[in-house]
């Protein structure tokens, strides 16, 4: 092996078999070794995990920073509602009904005489709540359902394509018409529970074909082969890989749960009155929406904001944990 040679500018060079002499590095520069990596090569670099990277594309997309900072408006409002908005949602006065803007009252009145501005502050805690409660439920249980039945499958598999595929021919306004009419409760666990029952098949059937990939896997079969147990290979080796894709659809469901809510309550059969709520304000603005249109646009508007919040941050988390577009 040639032995390499220093030019006066101190560059390295390397001797061929044809005695060229080929320059390695540029004119002046120097080799400095750094722990971690391989003479003159840098400090090596740490490989990053599936999540870093997602994180450094997310701090770089402008729709993730525009909706997570909407996002967290919306959550300070919802827990303290009272530092922006210091009047009572229910008290009311009959005389100012139907009034437009006045000093101290941005948003007017609404149809009973209550300050619109305050009622749609505090309709962000109802909607929030809803939402965030909803989208835990149907989460844990679908992706428990379904990543059971994607490991082990055989009978439990298809004993769960099955169910959901009940599920699925069961329209969600339609049931929740029935099953909510019956409800006397003016709580929102009522409509929470039904978000659940009738939204988890859809998490079932993401986490289950998830995990069915996950569990193919080379690692997987290497923790089976080192005798690692059915719990330790689902929980240490499986969920870590196969939770994105239930992440992702369930952040864009978050702001599903918050219309299907609205829609509930303005049909009569979701959140009823003393709850403040956005639909609820929706629905008793209606028939006003000609002589007092500010009753109906600041509810309807904060509810478009925000549920276009939650899928736009949805997108970007898609975005972000989709391999195909790295």
């Amino acid at each position: 092996m040639p032995e390499p040679q220093y030019d006066n500018g101190g560059a390295i060079a390397s001797t061929g078999a044809g005695g060229a002499m080929d320059l390695a590095t540029t004119e002046g520069a120097t080799l400095e070794k750094t722990p971690g990596g391989p003479e003159g090569t840098g400090p090596a670099e740490k490989p990053r995990s599936l999540w870093s990277d997602a994180w450094r594309d997310l701090r770089r997309n402008p729709v993730f920073i525009v909706s997570g900072l909407i996002i967290l408006f919306l959550v300070f409002i919802a827990i303290w509602p009272q530092s922006i908005a210091t009047q009572n949602p229910l008290q009311c006065d009959l005389a100012k009904a139907q009034q437009g803007s006045q000093p101290g009252h941005p948003f007017g009145f609404n149809g009973q005489g209550c300050d619109v501005y305050t009622r749609t502050v505090y309709g962000a805690r109802t909607s929030v709540t809803v939402g965030v409660c909803a989208t835990l439920g149907v989460a844990l249980l679908g992706s428990a359902l379904g990543g059971l039945a994607g490991f082990f499958g055989g009978a439990s598999d298809a004993v769960l394509s099955r169910v959901t595929d009940i599920f699925f021919g069961i329209p969600v306004v339609l049931g929740g018409l029935v099953l909510l009419s019956v409800v006397t409760s003016t709580t929102v666990w009522p409509v929470i529970g039904f978000m659940v029952l009738l939204g988890w098949p859809q998490l079932s059937r993401i986490a289950r074909g998830s995990v069915i990939t996950a569990k193919q896997n080379d690692y997987v079969q290497a923790a089976r082969a080192l005798g690692a147990s059915n719990s330790r290979i689902l929980l240490r080796h499986i969920s870590p890989n196969a939770i994105a894709p239930v992440i992702v659809v369930a952040t864009i469901a978050l702001g599903t749960f918050i219309a299907l809510e609205a829609t509930l309550s303005y049909l009569g059969v979701g959140l009823k009155p003393p709850t403040v709520s956005w639909g609820i304000d929706i629905s008793s603005a209606s028939p006003y929406i000609r002589n007092a249109p500010h009753m109906l646009l600041w509810p309807a508007g904060a509810l478009a904001v925000t549920v276009l919040a939650f899928i736009m941050l949805g997108d970007a988390v898609r975005d972000a944990l989709d391999p195909k577009l790295r």
